[in-house]
């Protein structure tokens, strides 16, 4: 917002009831730390055949060494997922004699890649990487600073977004792992895994036992891949027992929901969910119905299901989506609450709310959870919207309020709440806030907070300079931040000083949360543990501060 920050905070402190007392402006003081300005020397990128050579279960790799970071591209942890394979459980790769090249990044998993790059804006402010698109998609790259020294390095295990149906392992520039893996001295790895339809489609209702797990292989890839980390990460100079999952938006909620599943207690020690989260999965009633509108679709009878593995990917994949807006149209659910998503089968995902049992799975793995201010800022491409009045704001909010749809005839009494908590803001301002609004975060951090590993959450406000400043604090916007990466993600923050000196504080906390389950460092205030009671949050910016949730009252009107 045009608005100072500092002044902004104050504004929503004295604008919220009792929580004034609660907030902190102590500035963030410099990081210790600078990026040094030495230009390079000599040679910075290595390849051959006795370097980056690393010993996987299944056979060796040959990755690359690019600024004494190792990387490997593309390593095989499961089997093709195509044909038989297809809505099954992942299969272990098959082992191989000679040394596989890794130096490229494995395939994209199935989705719609029509027009992918259509939005020219979108396209370049992202910087999408997208390459070959196939079932062979089980796949990981590794960001190492030594190579099977013993080092037992923590371990940062990334899961894209998109949703559960887009996104693939390296999306953006800012999914990179060279600058955190060397600042930190960690191992960083990042995975690809079966998505939408591919991934999710229950047919356990007409499948019987063959397909009782088809409603979630996308989610057992994902264990799967933590399976490998547990089997082989030693080799590239990880501790199989200090892993942090971390993923945004659709990743956000994949971690939460690996962080609740029996098959991965023991492989996750730290879990980082930005901008998307989650407490609960499908109900299998509903993915099941789904499912019975594929085989419709498809006119197969329950007997000749084993027809949908044999046709090409592309076009299950539009008989899929045409049966899930069949679904719809005759009353099912849709968007974020149905759809090919992981489901409670009981199984694999538990029903009813995660981590509701104080000393269930993951009770002892502590959590941080952060969103933008503005996840949703939509104004950044109508330069209109910047001068809307109160009054459109409220009509507009009616329709449309982010990604989940209008508010209804409850928008005016929501655009009002937060107009008194917000004074200083202005309509587009407000419209931001309550289409990006934290209560998701706060009911994950809420549910969380019955178990004994602590929770912490954090509010990102910075906004970087570019688009007459109307970008704001957008949707993926803080992932280079906490991944040391805003020197490389220049679409984004614009680079330089100013972004560096925030991802130097962010990063740290990250950092230290990875070795300690604590992001305490002395480049940022004094970082409490969320509590429901409080709901003590730190405010990310260029002056950071601690607040005791300051949008409560605000929060609470939403529908």
């Amino acid at each position: 917002m045009k608005t100072n920050r500092r002044n902004f905070i104050q504004a929503l402190g004295a604008g919220t009831a009792g929580v004034a007392s609660g907030i902190s402006l102590t500035s963030c003081q410099p990081a210790a730390t600078a990026v040094a300005e030495t230009a390079e020397e000599g040679q910075i990128l290595f390849v051959g055949d006795d370097i980056a050579v690393a010993q996987t279960a299944y056979g060796k790799v040959r990755g690359l060494q690019l600024r004494d970071i190792y990387q490997f591209r593309g390593i095989p942890y499961g089997a093709d997922t195509g044909g038989k394979n297809r809505f099954m459980p992942p299969q272990k790769p098959d082992a191989w004699e000679a040394v596989r090249p890794a130096v490229w990044w494995g395939n994209t998993a199935p989705q719609i890649m029509e027009n992918r790059y259509a939005n020219v804006w979108a396209s370049y402010a992202d910087h999408w990487n997208y390459d070959d698109v196939s079932e062979d998609c089980l796949k990981l790259n590794v960001w190492t600073p030594a190579l099977a020294d013993g080092g037992k390095r923590p371990v940062m295990v990334w899961f894209h977004g998109g949703g559960y149906t887009n996104g693939n392992a390296i999306e953006q520039d800012g999914y990179m792992g060279e600058n955190l893996s060397r600042k930190g001295n960690v191992v960083f790895v990042s995975i690809n895994h079966r998505l939408g339809p591919i991934g999710f489609s229950d047919l356990s209702g007409a499948g019987g036992e063959k397909y009782r797990h088809s409603g979630n292989v996308g989610a057992l890839d994902m264990v799967a891949s933590l399976e490998w980390v547990r089997d082989n990460i030693a080799q590239f100079g990880g501790d199989p027992g200090n892993v942090t999952i971390m993923g945004q938006s659709g990743g956000g909620a994949k971690v939460c929901t690996l962080a609740a599943m029996p098959a991965a207690s023991g492989l996750v020690h730290k879990v980082v969910p930005l901008s998307g989260s989650t407490t609960g999965a499908l109900d299998p009633a509903n993915s099941q119905k789904l499912g019975g509108y594929i085989l419709k679709e498809a006119g197969l009878q329950p007997s000749e299901i084993d027809k949908l593995q044999e046709m090409p990917w592309q076009e299950y994949l539009a008989l899929a989506y045409r049966a899930q807006e069949a679904y719809v149209k005759e009353g099912g659910e849709g968007g974020f609450r149905g759809g090919f998503r992981p489901v409670a089968d009981g199984l694999h995902i538990p029903a009813g709310t995660f981590y509701s049992e104080a000393g269930g799975v993951s009770s002892e793995v502590p959590m941080l959870i952060c969103s933008t201010f503005e996840e949703w800022a939509m104004s950044r491409t109508d330069p209109e919207l910047e001068q809307i009045t109160a009054d459109a704001a409220r009509e507009m909010l009616k329709e449309r309020a982010g990604f989940r749809g209008g508010l209804g005839e409850k928008a005016p009494e929501v655009y009002d709440a937060y107009a008194s908590v917000f004074p200083e803001a202005k309509p587009i301002e407000l419209m931001c806030l309550i289409a990006s609004n934290r209560k998701a975060v706060v009911e994950t951090a809420n549910a969380k907070s019955v178990q004994q590993a602590p929770v912490y959450t954090a509010w990102f406000g910075w906004q970087p300079p570019m688009f007459n400043n109307r970008m704001r604090a957008f949707h993926c916007l803080d992932i280079c931040f906490w991944f040391y990466n805003t020197d490389l993600m220049l679409t984004h923050t614009g680079g330089g000083a100013r972004p560096r000196q925030l991802s130097e504080k962010m990063s740290d906390a990250l950092l230290q949360f990875m070795k300690t389950g604590d992001p305490n460092t002395p480049g940022l205030p004094q970082w409490p543990a969320y509590t429901p009671e409080k709901g003590e949050v730190m405010i990310l910016d260029d002056a950071c501060s601690v607040a005791e949730d300051p949008d409560r009252e605000a929060r609470a009107m939403l529908p």
